[in-house]
């Protein structure tokens, strides 16, 4: 016979957590770049193992709930008479379980690294293996906290511009669609049969009279149009070199919070667009959106052409209307890839050979149909001239603009540009 056994509700306190809060609170924690290491310098910073990543996910989370009132405030009060994580194990508990609902809901996801085997050692008594070093909890933010965090950077920046929303990009030429918005026409092959009833039987009882059946032929179909509404292929050209997080200020995180807001736009206003991400530093890689949040800083050097380059071949694969090239800067090229692979680098002025090299770069952008647009983080004066020949060359335009400013600049111009473009 089975029974049911009953006994008193012990509620827990990570239950009672807003997990859209705290991981809103998270953010600065989880787009990090490198601007509090330590060290400043991104390849010393790589070598922090997942263990000391783990303690200080923890201790954001432990600062998150003391800021904000996402658990009951007396239970705070008591946990935290002794807010030392190691001391404290009630607290500690308490932070694993939050640790535990963030996976269970998709926030961040849990990878056990392999445990390496160690050859045994040489003793006289014989071999005694080594001992094993403990298995380490590598933690990775999830698409799904990724694009958590582009709708709340999105929404914060909306708010600021004093926009709800914003449509696609229409233009003044008509085309057969789903959404009914001019005059209807007479079917071509290859239209959207979006079918105009009203006017197809029109057609056919002035053709053939008030008889039934009606016949319906192929001239008399009409379909509705629709507004022609244009694609575009982006390039975000990120600089990621050690200046972006030099002179007291972390510009980079801006950066990153600015992608991830524009990758939430187009997936949710512009599906038909597309959106990659360079960085460019000593060279220049893509990388996907999802890796975003853990990039940091680094290496030291800034070779703007190379990532004119990638970005060319990225964009040459996509068949858009429009094909553009953001470019968030700080600093004037001071790199370059030589022929035979290797980098030549001059941080000191604006070199010539790596000025020219740049430019002529810019130059096939122009030629490829690829438009520029950059926005730049400083106002150096040798970065302001370098940034005048790029618009004057492609003409496209240039933004100095702040880290605070960025997201509202960039994502206006997104919107606004395109359309004035085809217009």
């Amino acid at each position: 016979m089975k029974y049911t056994k009953y006994s008193r509700y012990a509620p827990n306190a990570a239950d009672d957590v807003d997990m859209q809060d705290l991981m809103n609170r998270l953010s600065d924690f989880f787009l990090q770049s490198g601007y509090d290491s330590p060290y400043g310098v991104y390849e010393m910073d790589t070598h922090r193992s997942e263990q000391q990543y783990l303690d200080e996910l923890r201790e954001a989370i432990l600062r998150a709930l003391q800021e904000g009132d996402l658990i009951p405030q007396e239970l705070m009060d008591k946990m935290l008479e002794n807010p030392d994580l190691s001391q404290n194990q009630e607290l500690r508990d308490l932070i694993d379980q939050i640790l535990e609902r963030m996976q269970e809901e998709g926030l961040i996801t849990q990878q056990q690294n392999a445990r390496v085997t160690q050859p045994p050692s040489e003793t006289p008594g014989g071999q005694i293996g080594r001992e094993q070093p403990p298995m380490e909890a590598r933690f990775e933010v999830t698409d799904k906290a990724l694009d958590f965090l582009g709708f709340k950077a999105l929404k914060d920046l909306l708010a600021s511009l004093g926009k709800s929303s914003f449509g696609r990009h229409d233009t003044r030429d008509l085309a057969t669609g789903v959404e009914s918005g001019g005059a209807s026409k007479a079917y071509e092959f290859g239209d959207t049969l979006n079918m105009d009833i009203s006017g197809t039987l029109f057609n056919a009882v002035q053709r053939n009279g008030a008889s039934t059946p009606i016949e319906i032929d192929y001239p008399d179909l009409m379909v509705h149009q629709c507004e022609y509404q244009s694609s575009c292929a982006t390039v975000l050209l990120l600089d990621c070199s050690h200046s972006m997080i030099l002179y007291g200020e972390d510009r980079f995180t801006p950066a990153k919070r600015v992608a991830l807001a524009l990758s939430h736009l187009i997936r949710t206003q512009y599906p038909g667009d597309s959106l990659h991400c360079v960085l460019f530093h000593d060279s220049a890689e893509e990388i996907p959106l999802g890796k975003l949040a853990r990039v940091q800083v680094g290496p030291y050097y800034t070779n703007t052409r190379e990532g004119l380059r990638l970005a060319q071949r990225i964009l040459a694969r996509q068949k858009k209307d429009m094909r553009q090239i953001v470019m968030i800067t700080d600093g004037k090229p001071s790199a370059l890839t030589l022929e035979d692979g290797r980098i030549y680098k001059n941080a000191f002025g604006l070199d010539p050979l790596v000025v020219t090299e740049t430019i002529e770069e810019v130059a096939k952008c122009k030629r490829a149909g690829i438009l520029i647009n950059t926005f730049m983080l400083a106002r150096d004066y040798s970065l302001v001239q370098f940034v005048q020949k790029i618009t004057e060359l492609c003409r496209g335009k240039a933004y100095f603009t702040t880290p605070y400013t960025l997201g509202q600049y960039l994502l206006m111009d997104y919107v606004d540009r395109k359309t004035r473009q085809i217009h």
